[in-house]
């Protein structure tokens, strides 16, 4: 993959993706504004997400963890990451005049700012670390060329642990795809 200097390596498209997920948190909490909205914006935050930590999993985790100490780092980020999923797995069908809604999207807003923070305190400076900057740069046009074909929804089955598979979000990436377009959904 072709890459310059102005390419934006990949910590700073993950951390692009942290402030757009916050923005969208700001507006769902935006009750005066965003009423007639807060359903299609917990379902672009779920999209948001699911696509975000994906890429993670696929481009970032396997280079931490082969770093010094990286296995720790990365096995707390997947925890961290199925926790979020299967709070965005709740929400899913929830409407958000169901009395839940607030509760779970409360909850799934304190587990993103964890993985938020956690990302940006012990991820990112164990990638940056490992990886020279040109590197780093081509793994940001792999995650942003890439982000059309992840995975839009929770998985089915949480991973527990890395995945090593290059396939690991292709095929739900296309599942996904499928039903967002019957839905019409982004």
């Amino acid at each position: 993959m072709s890459t310059t200097e102005d390419t934006p390596d990949v910590i700073a498209v993950l951390r692009h993706d942290h402030r757009h997920v916050e923005e969208l948190f700001q507006k769902v909490q935006d009750h005066a504004r965003f009423r007639d909205r807060r359903k299609e914006l917990v379902d672009q935050v779920t999209i948001d997400l699911v696509r975000h930590m994906v890429a993670e999993e696929e481009y970032v985790h396997p280079i931490v963890r082969d770093a010094a100490d990286g296995r720790a780092v990365v096995d707390h980020a997947v925890a961290g990451n199925a926790a979020a999923e299967e709070l965005m797995k709740q929400l899913e069908p929830l409407d958000p005049t169901d009395e839940t809604f607030d509760r779970v999207f409360i909850k799934l807003m304190a587990a993103t700012r964890r993985h938020v923070a956690d990302d940006e305190a012990q991820l990112f400076p164990h990638l940056a670390a490992a990886c020279p900057p040109v590197e780093l740069r081509e793994l940001g046009a792999k995650v942003q060329a890439g982000k059309s074909i992840r995975p839009t929804r929770p998985r089915e089955s949480l991973p527990t642990t890395p995945s090593d598979d290059p396939l690991v979000g292709r095929v739900p990436g296309l599942i996904d795809r499928v039903r967002d377009a019957l839905a019409g959904d982004h």
